[in-house]
């Protein structure tokens, strides 16, 4: 069996314990998506959403690029954002990055590796805004580590400097936006204490005026 039809294979047994179990539940996904939760992800292989936290098809809406980033000029973030909080009316938005995170580690190196250089250059702003604090931290894995933690920091920020979320919060609608860290060594999570639930708990340069109508 190649490679490509054993997916094919595990997909049928899927699907037929899941019906076997609940019978209902793929006529019920079908019919429609109603998550709580937009979780802004590393696409790296290792930290698969749903199962980190125990949830089914259906029940977290997923965006996940290199390293967890969340840039206002990338709209294909920005899309899947205003969709979710607009349209899905998430209530929670999790930006969750994990440690050893092989982009935060290109982040600090000085090689040319092609189209991504780009987009690391995010997370090297990132070091850059933390420079001081970072600096002191002499072993590498703790520097990467550190790092990863920050990135997930500012990528919340830039979530809340967004005019989809603070429009959210001008409607009055419950929207938090928080900051998660995921172990590869253990599959513990580490919530950073960053929550943001309301457009006064972030820097006044950001704020946004409410359109009018």
């Amino acid at each position: 069996m190649s490679g490509l039809e054993e997916l094919l294979a595990n997909n049928r047994r899927w699907s037929e314990r899941l019906s076997r179990e609940q019978p209902d539940f793929f006529p019920r996904l079908a019919r429609q998506q109603n998550p709580d939760y937009l979780w802004i992800g590393c696409s790296d292989s290792r930290v698969p959403a749903n199962d980190i936290v125990g949830l089914l098809p259906g029940e977290l809406f997923v965006h996940r690029n290199v390293a967890n980033v969340v840039v206002h000029s990338d709209m294909n973030a920005m899309s899947v954002l205003q969709f979710a909080v607009e349209v899905l009316r998430v209530r929670h938005v999790i930006v969750t990055g994990h440690y050893g995170c092989g982009g935060v580690r290109a982040a600090l190196g000085h090689a040319q590796l092609g189209l991504i250089d780009n987009w690391l250059r995010h997370i090297k702003d990132v070091y850059r805004l933390h420079e001081a604090s970072l600096r002191g931290i002499d072993d590498g894995e703790s520097l990467v580590d550190r790092l990863c933690e920050l990135n997930v920091v500012e990528q919340v920020r830039n979530v809340c400097h967004t005019t989809i979320v603070q429009n959210a919060w001008a409607r009055g609608q419950p929207l938090g936006v928080h900051g998660w860290i995921y172990a590869l060594t253990d599959g513990r999570v580490k919530d950073l204490g960053v929550s943001v639930h309301e457009r006064d708990e972030i820097a006044e340069v950001y704020h946004m005026e409410t359109p009018a109508g």
